[in-house]
């Protein structure tokens, strides 16, 4: 069977991940809390010539929940088209098979080559071919993750996406607390910035190359822009009183945040280009957390205008604001996925801890996706297929990584301190 390669383009390699400010400063480590039952397998082949590709691969797609992935005890050791027996994988029950090659091509780059065969069809769904810098191998491994996972779902990958996340370490007091970048599985570490002062609300710009955040450094909270790639940062807003929970818009062209310039905290909405400042909500009660629905034309927000804490929508066109939530004595820091149909929220339910909950937007039904308690800060993958909260377990405040559907959680504690705040940058 003659096999057309097909170059993938990796541009992303080169354009989307910048050179963050400060070396790494603590490792997450991944510990898989529930493994997926019954999903389809996947063999990931020792590529020829690798020891780096294969097994970022294979751990991928095994996290990914959809899938059971392995390189141990395979059948066949095939790495290149012309060695594929799809007898031998359909024997052993393996419906799909991912093979490859690894070739450096000079001391700054590698060629890489990979396929994915479907055993039950006896048909290749993949033969891409790319060439990558020696410094950008880890992330050449996600993206033929996300390339393999949405060849066989339909749906984009996330493995190559970051996570940004505040480190509390008490045991470093000039840096007791941290803001950090890492990959989706806990790998690669930048620090952003570190300060003696609480750092809070990390929130991405939509083209994942900024970052505002919350920072008490002069002893009051201001919220500041942060340029990934240079490190430049601009101070956005620091009103008299609280300055908190940055959210930007689809287009990027604005910022809501919480203030209480006014009296009690309110939902604000600044222009990033004039940076000209305009109040949204008005009410006695507490209005935060705002977040902007994906097609820009409302956002969300929390509020006990009600008596309790209740997740709200307030709607650009004409001012109005109505409740989202009824179900349980507490809904918080609710955050949209892609398409608008679900929020990912902080509920009690009655007599209860905190945990993480998604409600379908359509029918109102709440599903409980945690079975810890104390969880906190929600934040949807991009394609909308994992949820990423802080959590507690034991004396650990960690980072956990769930399937929406459930099947399939991992732990990304850090042995430096606890982990808060996650926040899952945009593709």
């Amino acid at each position: 069977m003659n096999l057309k390669v097909k170059p993938l383009t990796l541009a992303l390699l080169f354009s989307c991940c910048p050179l963050l400010i400060q070396n790494s400063f603590a490792q997450l480590h991944l510990e898989i809390a529930k493994a997926p039952e019954q999903a389809p397998q996947i063999a990931v082949v020792p590529f020829a010539s690798d020891s780096t590709i294969f097994p970022i691969v294979a751990s991928d797609l095994n996290r990914s929940g959809r899938f059971t992935s392995t390189s141990n005890n395979l059948p066949d050791q095939p790495t290149a088209p012309s060695q594929m027996n799809a007898g031998v994988w359909k024997n052993a029950r393996i419906p799909y098979v991912v093979m490859g090659q690894v070739k450096q091509l000079d001391a700054a780059s590698y060629q890489i080559t990979y396929q994915l065969f479907d055993t039950d069809k006896q048909q290749w769904l993949l033969n891409e071919m790319l060439t990558v810098p020696s410094n950008r191998l880890r992330q050449a491994a996600h993206l033929i993750s996300d390339t393999i996972y949405k060849a066989l779902t339909g749906i984009q990958g996330d493995f190559s996406g970051r996570i940004a996340y505040v480190l509390r370490n008490p045991a470093t007091p000039d840096q007791r607390y941290t803001l950090q970048i890492a990959d989706t599985d806990g790998e690669q570490p930048r620090t952003v910035l570190s300060s003696p002062e609480p750092i809070l609300s990390p929130a991405w710009t939509p083209d994942a190359k900024k970052i505002a955040y919350v920072s008490f450094e002069s002893k009051r909270p201001a919220i500041y822009l942060q340029d990934l790639s240079t490190g430049q940062r601009q101070l956005l807003t620091s009103f008299k009183g609280l300055n908190g929970a940055p959210s930007f818009s689809p287009d990027g062209k604005n910022m809501l945040f919480t203030a209480s310039m006014h009296g009690n905290p309110e939902v604000y909405q600044m222009n990033l280009t004039s940076k000209q400042v305009s109040r949204l909500t008005h009410d006695s009660a507490i209005d935060t957390e705002a977040r902007y629905a994906p097609d820009g034309q409302s956002f969300i927000f929390t509020s006990d205008r009600g008596g309790s804490a209740q997740i709200y929508r307030y709607t650009f066109a004409d001012g109005t604001v109505k409740r989202v939530t009824f179900k349980g004595g507490f809904n918080a820091r609710g955050t949209l996925n892609a398409d608008g149909s679900k929020i990912a929220l902080v509920h009690r339910p009655s007599g209860s801890n905190y945990k993480v909950a998604l409600m379908d937007l359509t029918s109102g039904i709440f599903n409980i996706l945690t079975p810890t308690s104390l969880d906190e800060s929600p934040s949807f993958s991009p394609n909308g297929q994992m949820v990423v909260y802080a959590t507690r377990e034991g004396n650990r405040g960690l980072l956990s990584i769930m399937s929406t559907d459930g099947r399939f959680r991992m732990n990304l504690p850090s042995e430096q301190g606890e982990v808060r705040e996650p926040a899952w940058a945009p593709q």
